[in-house]
């Protein structure tokens, strides 16, 4: 039997302790298990490990679920669980042109939700112009010519923002101004 700690949780400490008695076969077997139990263990480690034509699809596809809902068959949108997407990829590998171009498709789904279908919501918009400043910072990392393709896109959402109204695209254009000089 094994003894408990008086801890009512159990911590990461508690967990590595018990893995690193694990040999092997043990720890490939309850990876295996893992792998098995939810469809995220599966998108993680796929990702990881960069295994499949495309990693970014099941974020991307994450990303357009919860920005750009379909409003006919009444599905929810959530800015939480959008951005959870771009974390969890983070998580797996949080390679920085990954990261940049996740950060502009929300932008571009998000403003062109907005736009297509006059959905306002002024959290939404924080959201929007918060992952637009995002998107800026990761994207000044990249190479000229993957920079420059995403600022263009990005440009695109500040000019569509620009029907939401709010101040969402004069937030965008100062943000522009502030990261890339233009």
């Amino acid at each position: 039997m094994t003894k408990r700690h008086p801890r009512s949780q159990p911590t990461w400490t508690d967990v590595k302790a018990k893995l690193a008695s694990l040999d092997r076969i043990e720890l490939t077997g309850l990876i295996q298990n893992l792998y098995a139990a939810h469809k995220d263990n599966q998108t993680f480690l796929h990702t990881r490990f960069g295994l499949g034509e495309d990693v970014l699809k099941p974020y991307k596809e994450t990303l357009d679920r919860w920005l750009w809902p379909d409003v006919l068959r009444n599905q929810d949108i959530s800015v939480a669980k959008a951005k959870q997407a771009i974390s969890s990829y983070r998580k797996a590998v949080g390679e920085p042109a990954g990261l940049a171009e996740l950060m502009v498709l929300y932008c571009e789904s998000a403003a062109g939700f907005c736009n297509d279908v006059g959905y306002e919501d002024e959290g939404y918009f924080d959201a929007l112009v918060r992952m637009f400043e995002q998107a800026l910072k990761v994207t000044r990392q990249l190479s000229a010519g993957d920079r420059d393709a995403l600022l263009i896109r990005l440009d695109r959402v500040r000019t569509i923002s620009h029907n939401l109204g709010y101040g969402v695209g004069d937030d965008m254009d100062s943000l522009l101004v502030n990261y890339t000089g233009a």
